[in-house]
């Protein structure tokens, strides 16, 4: 099983935030740790709803 790394390992809490900030803005319910039990829809929604935020940022910031 590959384990994603952070690049920036200060980042590490933020990004765990983000995640449970996106999670919530879908309906997924995520807990601390291990959330084998999501569905790949599930799942796919809180990366995609983290992507579009990301996106959002970036286009704001060239403005």
């Amino acid at each position: 099983m590959a384990k994603s790394k952070t690049l920036v390992p200060e980042a590490k809490d933020a990004m765990n935030k983000f995640k449970m900030e996106a999670a919530s803005e879908v309906g997924v319910n995520l807990k601390q740790g291990y959330n084998g039990d999501l569905t790949s829809k599930e799942a796919g929604s809180v990366g995609g709803q983290m992507v579009k935020k990301m996106i959002e940022q970036y286009e704001r910031s060239m403005s």
